[in-house]
């Protein structure tokens, strides 16, 4: 399968960008659109409280819940698409993800601020394995102490990034607002908590 490994300072990033076969991508966006008991929580940064710029939604083979911002989200169990998606991650990472938050940006108004997955029950060396579906969408990544480093990924709809090793101590990443007209994505960050 065609890969693209980044050549980042402190990082193990790899982008697969036909990971899911385009018609494929199409039918599961539209699945996980319609059957995703989708919702917008509020967050609290700096002290304020605010709605995310974004649907999420969190699934799991287990109970344990999953806490970012000082929200706690509890977990519903895989559907049957979400397990296709998991396994289908698991042949290229063969370790077993547990959990998978789902987000939801309904146009270019949502948008996920810069940030690490590296919340303490993902462990010291956390494995994010994303999946995009739908429209596509720049992904940001920066170091967070050598400013010359940063990178942009267009992520486009059935491909897989994985991040793991070093990558979420060392670096933040962000979906951005755009002005541009964009349509829904699906985002699947499948990960393992502990």
């Amino acid at each position: 399968m065609e890969s693209h490994t980044l050549q980042l300072l402190d990082a193990d990033v790899t982008y697969y960008p036909n990971f899911i076969l385009p018609e494929v991508a199409l039918q599961q966006f539209t699945t996980l659109k319609e059957e995703t008991p989708w919702q917008q929580d509020a967050i609290k940064v700096f002290g304020k409280t605010y709605l995310q710029p974004r649907l999420t939604a969190l699934y799991a083979n287990n109970n344990k819940p999953y806490s970012y911002s000082s929200l706690t989200m509890q977990p519903l169990a895989f559907t049957p698409t979400l397990l296709t998606i998991k396994n289908q991650v698991e042949q290229i990472i063969p370790v077993g993800f547990t959990t998978c938050l789902l987000n939801l940006y309904r146009d270019g108004n949502d948008s996920n601020g810069w940030h690490a997955d590296n919340e303490k029950e993902l462990g010291e060396h956390p494995i994010i394995a994303s999946v995009s579906l739908g429209a596509s969408r720049l992904f940001h990544l920066k170091h967070r102490y050598q400013k010359d480093q940063k990178a942009k990924i267009n992520l486009e709809s059935g491909s897989l990034l994985l991040m793991k090793g070093l990558t979420q101590k060392y670096w933040l990443h962000q979906i951005p607002k755009t002005k541009k007209e964009v349509g829904p994505r699906i985002n699947l960050t499948f990960r393992i908590i502990k």
